[in-house]
């Protein structure tokens, strides 16, 4: 594989500190917190995730949940996809090891996207050349690692592609991926619907496909399921705790988010910005990290990111169980 262009992230997502057993108020309702604070404060793991820390925040405080600033608090810290990849490319602990899984938030749709004069009129056609030709078909989209790397990856290993010879260029923001692909670096790119819905409505691309289970209302593409390729994807976010919250705490942490998310406001929120609301939360949650975790890491494998003799556990593994 070419290995252009890669950042490195060293997110710290789970540096949060537990606040002392108080009794608070959640949504007008006595909570007794025990070994917790009675107030959150809920903070981006990085600033990718400022505005959905933002809205969660103001759509619990709207909600009478105790979100405060003022000591003592417990964080809840927003992170995501990209954080994870980095801590696996880094060799570092998994969220199952250095946070409490609380729930799953947002996710952005992701599509395959070419120039609008591209020979690819369709994905199928698109597919057929990087199964035959994956060291000559230049891909791009964001930086090495992140959403958009792993997606091809998935994609080329779905198709049943040589994923060690893709050769994927990675930038550090959707312009510079847009630039490569219509200057004619590129023969196909990914990234967010969010980053490309403009190229898209000015007829500079053409969607080949979109990452979701079904079809996206208003882009006339197939979703890589219906072509196919066994891969349901989004650049997804999510909120944890700090590690060793006690399960009063952290019953009520997810109160808080199941609240938040199935609210009309939440809701109207994700679709003022863009995203997808797809909570999930306790221990479905933390089952479905587990298998992202696990997908994330074969994938970054399979493009030769990581050492294959690797044996390092995670989650319940790395825990001795």
């Amino acid at each position: 594989m070419r290995r252009r262009g890669f950042f490195a992230l060293g997110l710290a997502v789970a540096a949060c500190a537990t606040g002392c057993g108080t009794e608070g108020s959640l949504g007008g309702r006595a909570v007794n917190a025990a070994g917790l604070s009675g107030r959150f404060a809920i903070v981006p793991g990085a600033g990718r995730w400022a505005r959905v820390a933002k809205t969660l925040v103001k759509t619990a405080r709207d909600a009478g949940f105790p979100v405060s600033g003022t000591p003592p608090v417990t964080r809840i810290t927003v992170t995501g996809l990209p954080a994870l990849a980095a801590t696996e490319l880094n060799n570092g602990l998994s969220l199952l090891d250095t946070a409490t899984p609380l729930a799953r938030l947002t996710g952005q749709i992701e599509v395959v996207v070419v120039p609008a004069h591209s020979k690819f009129a369709t994905f199928d056609q698109f597919g057929a050349q990087l199964v035959a030709h994956p060291d000559r078909t230049p891909l791009t989209g964001g930086p090495q690692g992140e959403p958009d790397h792993l997606l091809f990856g998935l994609i080329a290993k779905g198709l049943g592609a040589d994923t060690r010879q893709v050769d994927y260029t990675g930038f550090p923001g959707s312009e510079e991926a847009a630039a490569a692909l219509l200057g004619g670096k590129a023969a196909a790119a990914t990234g967010t619907l969010a980053d490309w819905r403009r190229a898209i409505g000015k007829g500079l691309v053409r969607v080949l496909a979109v990452s979701s289970a079904r079809r996206v209302d208003g882009i006339e593409a197939p979703s890589l399921l219906e072509c196919g390729v066994r891969v349901d994807f989004a650049d997804w976010c999510a909120a944890v705790g700090p590690e060793g919250m006690t399960d009063d705490g952290k019953a009520v942490a997810i109160r808080l988010c199941d609240e938040v998310t199935g609210s009309d406001s939440w809701r109207a929120a994700c679709r003022a910005e863009g995203w997808t609301s797809i909570p999930l939360s306790g221990d479905d949650f933390e089952q479905w990290l587990a298998s992202e975790i696990g997908r994330t890491r074969a994938v970054l494998r399979d493009l030769g990111m990581l050492d294959t003799a690797d044996t390092t556990c995670w989650g319940s593994c790395a825990k001795g169980h």
